[in-house]
């Protein structure tokens, strides 16, 4: 494996450069196996209170309702099923092969979703992919609210799936808008508000159990609607990508929005002149991206093969195959098998599990860049192999121990800490990691292929999972062990580390024979890098 060059300042002479930070950008660009940015950070400090970094706070905090809508839908339908008025209606149970369809009608969706993301992430830009997303949720809603028999509300399923597929786009914004040094914490986070959504449904399902009506179902599935309606109103407002803008020939677009929200309104900020560079380097203005139809980039290459097949395609695809899905949208199902069946201990342990895991999530976001993406998720499996473990041990001892209850309470520790230890990890993980992975050439077409997988994956489980807790019961949670320790292995021979690498510096790692060696290559001082640069200017100023 070829190893990265050491650090060294290129000694070519930089010319008579008036201002300082355009000369530090010169020098950044000269630095070589260091990671630019940190070196950045050192030579101009990030003001994450700025008006601008404020705003930018704000329009990532808006999109991450993409992530909550999803939240919302897991929550509905995973309780929903446990309703009297939505059982009758619909002749639905919490078990069987109609609960299955019912919760993988929208991954079918989501599937069928795969030939129109790129195409309008790619050619109409990432705000109107997301715009269309959120129609297309609101008219699902719509269906579902207006259905009288189960048909209709499949197809309301349906719609809601499609729309989310569509907008998966989010997370590449969400990512190409954010200041470099800010990357990883507000990309980890998208998927932590997915339980945002998850909160709010659950307190609303609390809310309307009193109701015998159909008014129980039909309020909490009205609400729906309500985060994908502010998205739509507020898009529009927000600036496009700043990749999408330079190679669709916006280049001074382009330098305006990242001269606003990463250099504090500062044109000379090193930031912008390091990125900018970083795009006419490594961004292609004529890419398969500007051709719909054009799905090349994804597999033209060995290094494009091991980002999208072996990287960006296991993180989502593995996270349906944890076991965690099943206390999602299967809560009472599993519940049942410890002996828990009272709608309102259900929804009590369902607002309990929303919250923790949303802690867990934001944490685990919050600390990612400390530990890296690898070590994780190796933990994270190895975890949810051991609770998973407890949770058979558990429900086995009451399934033969006579109803003993303090098994039944046992295992409902388990079951929030299957939900705890996935938040930390994959929650934050599943979207982020994936984007990284992808150059910006693959990352409209590689987000839809990757959808396709993770909700094909995610079929196959929510369909299913409720026929074999059905059939075979607390022997269902020894499938979960094993996904769970074989994804451990994978990901630990196989699973390239993207912490501390622009989005543009990891061509370099996925071009190498073993990229998840190279990617573990240990980076030169950054402290070392600042001191040279200094040096430098220090002597070109003189």
């Amino acid at each position: 494996m070829t190893k990265p060059a050491a650090m060294e300042i290129d000694s070519r002479p930089v010319g008579h450069v008036e201002d300082k930070h355009v000369m530090e950008a010169e020098l950044l660009h000269t630095i070589k196996g260091v990671a630019a940015i940190e070196v950045a950070q050192r030579l101009e400090p990030v003001n994450t209170r700025s008006k601008h970094m404020l705003q930018l706070y704000g329009i990532c905090g808006v999109m991450f309702l993409a992530a909550s809508m999803l939240g919302y839908d897991a929550s509905l339908m995973g309780t929903l099923l446990d309703f009297p008025a939505f059982q009758s209606q619909f002749d639905a149970s919490i078990l069987g092969a109609k609960a299955g369809l019912l919760t993988a009608m929208f991954s079918i969706g989501s599937v069928c979703a795969l030939p129109f993301v790129g195409p309008l992430g790619d050619t109409w830009g990432r705000r109107v992919g997301i715009c269309i997303a959120c129609v297309l949720v609101i008219m699902g809603t719509i269906v579902q609210a207006t259905a009288n028999a189960l048909p209709q509300y499949l197809a309301g399923r349906f719609f809601l799936g499609f729309g989310s597929g569509v907008g998966s786009i989010a997370p590449a914004y969400i990512v190409e808008i954010a200041h470099p040094s800010l990357r990883g914490v507000l990309g980890g986070l998208f998927n932590c508000f997915y339980y945002v959504g998850y909160f709010l449904a659950a307190v609303v399902l609390r809310g309307c159990v009193k109701y015998s009506s159909s008014t129980s179902w039909l309020v909490p599935t009205c609400l729906q609607a309500v985060l994908p309606t502010i998205l739509l109103v507020c898009c529009p407002f927000f600036p496009e990508s700043p990749r999408w803008l330079f190679t669709h020939g916006h280049a001074q677009k382009c330098r305006e929005v990242i001269t606003k929200y990463h250099g504090n309104n500062n044109p000379n900020s090193i930031y912008v002149g390091l990125q900018m560079r970083e795009f006419e380097e490594e961004l292609n203005v004529n890419g398969a991206d500007k051709r719909w139809w054009d799905y090349r980039a994804l597999f033209k290459s060995r290094a494009a093969l091991y980002r999208v097949l072996i990287c960006a395609t296991a993180v989502p695809m593995f996270a349906q195959w944890t076991g965690q899905a099943s206390v999602s949208y299967f809560l009472p199902a599993v519940l049942s098998t410890s002996g828990i069946k009272t709608i309102d201990s259900v929804l009590d342990i369902n607002i309990g599990i929303a919250v923790a895991s949303g802690v867990a999530a934001i944490t685990g976001g919050s600390l990612m860049d400390r530990f890296g993406r690898r070590k994780l998720l190796i933990g994270c499996c190895a975890s949810l192999t051991l609770a998973w473990v407890g949770m058979i041990v558990c429900t086995q001892q009451f399934a033969f121990g006579g109803g003993d209850m303090a098994s039944a309470h046992a295992s409902v520790f388990f079951i929030f800490l299957v939900a705890v230890v996935f938040s930390f990890a994959y929650t934050p993980l599943q979207q982020l990691y994936t984007v990284e992975c992808l150059d910006y050439e693959q990352r409209g077409k590689g987000i839809a292929f990757v959808t396709m997988m993770m909700s094909a994956a995610a079929l196959v489980n929510l369909f299913a999972t409720p026929i074999a807790l059905e059939q075979i019961g607390w022997k269902t949670y020894g499938i979960w062990i094993a996904t769970c320790s074989l994804q451990g292995v994978f990901y630990y021979f196989f699973m390239v580390e993207t912490r501390g690498r622009t989005l543009e510096e990891m061509n370099y790692i996925f071009q190498q024979k073993n990229p998840r060696m190279a990617s573990l290559v240990r980076k030169e001082s950054v402290e070392e890098a600042v001191k040279m640069t200094k040096e430098v200017l220090h002597k070109e100023t003189a």
